[in-house]
């Protein structure tokens, strides 16, 4: 039996133009695209409202908020992953990269628990019951200021569905955290430590990576090759930062800080990852360079949410209105992370690419998602 979804008198987001028209969909692919509408039997009426290609999301910390929902509140891994599933498929997002962090860190208070093995395993056994509405995949972040990400990245070898590794340094005093005194600030209020807890904090995160820095980057970057998965920087600063990534074989630069890293990777041909609240808000919240800063001068790839799944189609129709063209806002979520992690069968309403597709209409004065579809099945 033929599935087939047809949407039409629709504004179909294409990777270049908008046009008005009807997109035919049939067994979980693509078939055709035309500027034309269409009276065939059961074509719906998209009252022109916005189709555009699926979203591709390539580091959300969303997962982390369903698994504990409240501090050391420690929800059922099944029910908090089908419940971010969900979400996901709410707004828009039909492929995501789940982002878990791998690496102990010394808190000051309690110890940082290893989890993502856990969650990873339980992300695999979920999509191979197909149970989950959209495609997930694993990002793992390795925290190279760590005393367990050795041990951590062993326990991956086994699991097929890693496909991105980014390397971060949350050492104070550089990257992020160059102002020491807003790290001070920043541990203080995350983990309600008394200054004690924040000296040993301190002192030990120094310690830590004095001690495993290098061991640990070998090793993320060994374990990355050996994955197949593309590698990211973290919070790059400095033009040394930028050019060291690309030496390590790195393709994309999540967060730079400043301009000066944000112009260096474009220099090297390194793709830029900016954050949707970033972008909707107009400022960093850590007192980085402000997306729209880039944004104003080309400098951003890609858009990823962060920690508001919402804020991605938000920030592609932003970035659209910004630069006078919403097919090109619409790319940084859709057909841009996609190629930057070789899935070509997906990131654009094109023939024989995957259906996967959302309809957005506007609504007063903002927009929303009104509905979403995975291999043409409406999963949101």
């Amino acid at each position: 039996m033929t599935n087939q979804v047809i949407f039409t008198n629709a504004r179909l987001v294409l990777e270049d133009e908008i046009i008005s028209g009807t997109i035919i969909c049939r067994n979980g692919k693509v078939c055709e695209v035309s500027e034309k509408n269409t009276n065939a039997a059961g074509a719906i009426d998209a009252e022109q409202d916005y189709i555009i290609p699926g979203l591709v999301e390539l580091h959300t910390d969303n997962l982390e908020r369903h698994i504990e929902p409240r501090p050391k509140i420690n929800w059922p891994l099944e029910n908090a992953i089908i419940a971010h599933d969900s979400e996901l498929a709410s707004v828009g997002i039909t492929t995501v990269f789940d982002a878990l962090r791998t690496g102990t860190v010394p808190s000051g208070k309690d110890r940082y628990l290893q989890y993502a093995q856990k969650v990873a395993a339980s992300i695999e056994a979920l999509v191979a019951q197909d149970n989950l509405k959209i495609n997930h995949l694993v990002h793992l972040r390795a925290e190279v200021c760590s005393e367990t990400l050795v041990e951590e990245l062993e326990s991956f070898k086994e699991m097929s569905l890693v496909k991105l590794v980014s390397i971060m340094d949350h050492t104070p005093g550089q990257r992020q955290f160059c102002d020491l005194e807003k790290f001070k600030s920043y541990i203080i209020g995350k983990n309600n430590l008394n200054e004690e807890q924040y000296k040993f904090h301190y002192e030990k995160l120094l310690a830590v990576k004095e001690k495993h820095g290098q061991i640990n980057l070998e090793a993320a970057i060994e374990s990355a090759n050996s994955f197949g998965a593309i590698k990211a920087s973290h919070d790059d600063t400095t033009v040394e930062h930028v050019r060291n990534s690309k030496n390590l074989g790195i393709s994309l630069a999540e967060f730079p800080t400043t301009k000066e890293a944000a112009v260096e990777c474009k220099n090297l041909g390194i793709l830029t990852i900016l954050g949707a609240p970033n972008l909707m808000r107009g400022l960093s919240h850590s007192g980085n360079v402000s997306a729209i800063e880039l944004a104003e001068i080309d400098l951003i790839d890609i858009i990823s949410s962060d920690y508001i799944p919402s804020a991605l189609f938000l920030s592609a129709f932003k970035l659209g209105s910004l630069w006078g063209n919403l097919a090109a806002g619409i790319r940084t979520v859709t057909r841009n992370p996609a190629r930057a992690l070789n899935l070509l069968d997906r990131g654009a309403l094109k023939e024989k690419l995957r259906a996967d597709f959302c309809r957005v209409t506007e609504y007063k004065n903002t927009i929303k998602v009104r509905e979403t579809y995975v291999k043409g099945q409406r999963v949101a």
